[in-house]
């Protein structure tokens, strides 16, 4: 009988997979197979994402896609088509439904090239979500930087309920507690109030508080985990956060900020909500050394009250997108 040996060499995995690198002009990202995750986004060098190494699991959920739902569901429970259902229950703390399947979930590679690469991933029936999805999270690079559709398709022979979420965190990449000096534009006339469970319980108009970024300013000691809607759009129906250097200004292209450096995310018509958090939870170097700006197709809670909750019928695909550029 052969004897059976360790080998020494064991090959080191990353927690968050294999690891595809794009690439175009002065833009590089770093994608993630589990997940299909940005773990890095970077403009001559200059980081426009906070990174993270490839041996650790994401910070804060960084980088990560959220589906079929973002944000929370309280007590994981929800009702469609008259049927209740029973999310597991993944943040013990708030004793919520949080984020979705997909994060955890390794994806495949179903094209590539040097400045764009698709993952793809069959979605089956989980606990609570009796459904199935086929998947695929599209990044490219181009002239205007990182562009991202994620898409669904009902594979299954009934109806689903389905949202889409985002985490990037934009960052000007001057470290730990920077989100201070940090000036900020975020085109939103609502802001929504949550109870100590992150669960909403109404609306608010941003006139007049804290949440009122609609002109450019400094976030200073400003601590946010909040959802915004209300999205003032461009003519092709765009709506764009912007993060700059002190100093201010919202020059598109020029940066506008007296530090030179700045970047930007925006999100597609069909994305009508931003969950913006300032990471103040978040360790070490992480800790306010960015701002998560997470496009959501749909609000906190959206599976119970229904709120902007796509119904996908079976056949039916639906997209959504957004994507990240260097000012």
């Amino acid at each position: 009988m052969a004897e059976k040996t360790r080998s020494e060499h064991v090959e080191s995995l990353s927690p968050t997979g294999p690891q595809q690198v794009i690439e175009y002009g002065d833009y590089r990202a770093v994608l993630t197979v589990v997940g299909a995750g940005l773990r890095g986004l970077s403009h001559r060098g200059r980081p426009l994402v906070v990174k993270y190494p490839s041996d650790q699991m994401p910070p804060g959920g960084a980088g990560q896609l959220l589906v079929p739902w973002p944000n929370r569901v309280r007590d994981g429970k929800y009702s469609f088509d008259g049927r209740d259902q029973q999310l597991d229950i993944s943040e013990p703390a708030t004793h919520n439904a949080s984020h979705g399947f997909v994060r955890w979930l390794p994806w495949r590679v179903v094209a590539e090239d040097t400045a764009s690469v698709r993952f793809g991933l069959r979605l089956y029936p989980m606990h609570g979500y009796p459904h199935i999805l086929e998947l695929t999270a599209s990044y490219s690079l181009g002239e205007d930087g990182l562009s991202v559709e994620v898409a669904a398709r009902n594979a299954g022979p009934s109806a689903a309920p389905y949202g889409i979420g985002a985490h990037p965190y934009l960052t000007l990449g001057l470290g730990p507690g920077s989100l201070d000096e940090a000036v900020l534009e975020l085109p939103a006339d609502t802001w929504i109030p949550v109870d100590e469970r992150m669960i909403p319980t109404g609306r608010e108009d941003v006139a007049g508080t804290d949440y009122d970024f609609r002109k450019a300013r400094a976030i200073g000691a400003t601590k946010l985990d909040t959802a915004f809607t209300g999205l003032r759009r461009d003519p092709d129906g765009r709506a764009t956060v912007r993060l700059t250097g002190g100093g201010g200004g919202t020059g598109s292209g020029s940066g506008g900020s007296g530090s030179g450096r700045g970047v930007e995310l925006w999100v597609g018509p069909e994305i009508g909500w931003l969950q913006v958090y300032s990471a103040d939870g978040l360790p070490g170097a992480y800790r306010r050394a960015g701002v998560a700006v997470e496009p959501m197709s749909c609000p906190p809670n959206a599976f119970a009250t229904g709120e902007d909750v796509v119904r996908l019928e079976p056949g039916e695909r639906v997209a959504h997108h957004w994507g990240i550029r260097a000012l």
